[in-house]
């Protein structure tokens, strides 16, 4: 049975998702907001964070967020009961990228060819969830070859105006089902959304209106 690819990440209210963590995680384009995502984090955005990745089986990475993770991760303690590192230092991770020519974490491997192609097989196998984070431009791909089965995302009660967004202009149209959604104490909205299919539309009538 094929597996979900699920892509996880922080957003804006107005869609931008560069540098949710701090200045340093991506200055690309000049942006200057990095780690706006960090006022809002509170003990549930934690344990939320870590209960989504208690699902993966195996995490897909963009370059970008590859580096990041990999400068951060390896560092903490084996025993230091932290989930998330314990996930990330021990679970395999593909990472697409068309500048890298090795990776040396770990479990690491580089794709090789299309990445589309390649992505494509590896949720054909049975397992669990191929789990994307960050990687905003790889997330543009995925969305494009319509391969995101699920999206896991925490809106932060803030706007920047400019970023790397979650949807950008290659986006195909198309339909999700809200399966939960709640707030934290801080305001952050974290709403899980699964892909139904194709989009529809309609259109008002007067007759409607009149007897609604």
């Amino acid at each position: 049975m094929p597996r979900p690819l699920v892509v996880q990440t922080f957003v804006t209210l107005d869609g931008v998702m560069q540098a949710p963590g701090g200045p340093e995680e991506d200055a690309s384009g000049g942006f200057a907001y990095g780690g706006w995502s960090h006022p809002f984090f509170s003990d549930d955005s934690g344990q939320q964070v870590v209960d989504w990745f208690a699902g993966a089986q195996d995490f897909l990475l963009g370059r970008t967020t590859y580096e990041i993770f990999a400068g951060f991760w390896p560092q903490v303690p084996a025993d230091a009961g932290n989930p998330i590192a314990d996930a990330l230092n021990t679970k395999p991770k593909h990472v697409a990228s068309r500048t890298l020519d090795k990776v040396d974490w770990d479990g690491a491997r580089l794709i090789e060819g299309d990445v589309a192609e390649a992505v494509r097989a590896l949720t054909a196998e049975d397992g669990g969830e191929l789990q994307v984070h960050g990687s905003a431009g790889l997330i543009q791909t995925l969305l494009a070859e319509d391969l995101v089965d699920e999206l896991r995302v925490m809106v932060s009660p803030v706007t920047l105006g400019s970023g790397k967004r979650l949807f950008g202009d290659g986006t195909i149209p198309r339909s999700w089902r809200v399966t939960s959604s709640r707030a934290t104490s801080t305001g952050v909205l974290i709403t899980t959304y699964q892909r139904v299919g194709e989009l529809k539309t309609g259109e008002f009538t007067l007759d409607e209106e009149l007897h609604r």
